[in-house]
């Protein structure tokens, strides 16, 4: 090849290759982490579980591939443009160096994630969730070795190769975010659990002034007000989305109930083994904040012998 006829690199050369890779490494990076997530939520570890991580990597991975896979194709179709005028712009170092980064990168991918499927297998720790991380991480990296190398070594200008495999791609990711949807959720729906989580919180909130009101003065609140601290700077909580107090009404002596208006059942957020997996409702708590998509309503009654304070009497 007469390296006289190479083009020299140019400044748009550089931005378009550069800006190009990154792009590329996110949407693959954030492709693979979608799935992985996916896995998570549909393969829970009853050891390692935390919904929330998961729905918010969801959001994050799906976030970064709808800004990057476009930018991507926008970038590859104007570098394509650029070998259509000149085909020798296929030959220009820094396309050359980036190609084989990714190769290599690629490589040592499939390499590294066949040593961990092997080391897992001999350990006996071939679970179908690892197995199907396994999976995803190694047909990614070897699609992106395949292809890398095919544009390494095609000469024909005019394949449609390309823009076929870019229309696969768009259709792929579209439809891995809109399964997205159906194993977390709606945005609507995420934002509506976010709703009830707070809700929740506030409740605790409330219940744990109400305890400690009671332990202090013999006697329930007679309203929420009353919890009103300005030193402490407590004040009852609002619903996050009505801005209404929530309700709050005295049974008996020792008892008392808490009350709000639910978007979500809290059965829809148990995992196929029954076990919780919205942590944010039980960390440290024995209570049961179970709810439907409704109003519901928690009475708690007060045990005076394991609630009262050392030292002091409780009137009778």
């Amino acid at each position: 090849m007469d390296n006289t006829n190479i083009p020299k690199t140019t400044p748009k050369d550089v931005f378009l290759h550069l800006f190009g890779i990154v792009t590329f490494y996110l949407t693959i990076i954030s492709f693979i982490t979608l799935y992985i997530q996916y896995i998570n939520a549909l393969f829970p570890d009853a050891v390692n579980f935390y919904y929330n991580g998961i729905s918010q990597g969801i959001r994050w991975s799906t976030s970064i591939l709808v800004i990057a896979l476009p930018a991507y194709l926008i970038s590859n179709w104007l570098l394509n443009k650029d070998i259509k005028i000149d085909p020798m712009h296929r030959e220009i170092k820094i396309r050359k160096w980036l190609v084989y980064l990714t190769l290599f990168v690629s490589a040592v991918t499939v390499i590294i994630d066949l040593m961990v499927l092997v080391y897992n297998f001999l350990n006996g720790e071939l679970s179908t969730r690892f197995f199907l991380k396994i999976i995803v991480v190694l047909l990614v990296a070897a699609a992106v070795f395949a292809y890398y190398f095919w544009e390494l070594k095609n000469k024909e200008i005019n394949t449609k190769l390309p823009q076929l495999l870019a229309i696969i791609l768009i259709v792929v990711v579209l439809a891995s975010i809109v399964w997205g949807f159906f194993i977390i959720g709606t945005p609507k729906d995420q934002r509506n659990r976010r709703f009830d989580e707070q809700r929740v919180q506030a409740l605790r909130d409330i219940q744990y002034q109400v305890l400690d009101y009671w332990q202090k003065k013999n006697t329930l609140p007679t309203e929420l007000n009353a919890l009103t601290d300005n030193i402490s700077g407590f004040k009852a909580g609002v619903d996050p989305e009505t801005k209404n107090q929530y309700e709050y009404k005295i049974v008996n002596d020792l008892t008392f109930e808490l009350c709000a208006n639910f978007t979500t059942d809290s059965k829809d957020n148990v995992d196929k083994n029954g076990s919780d997996i919205m942590p944010t409702y039980n960390m440290g708590w024995s209570d049961n904040w179970e709810h439907k998509a409704e109003r519901t309503c928690f009475e708690r009654t007060i045990d005076p012998e394991l609630y009262k304070l050392p030292g002091k009497e409780i009137l009778q």
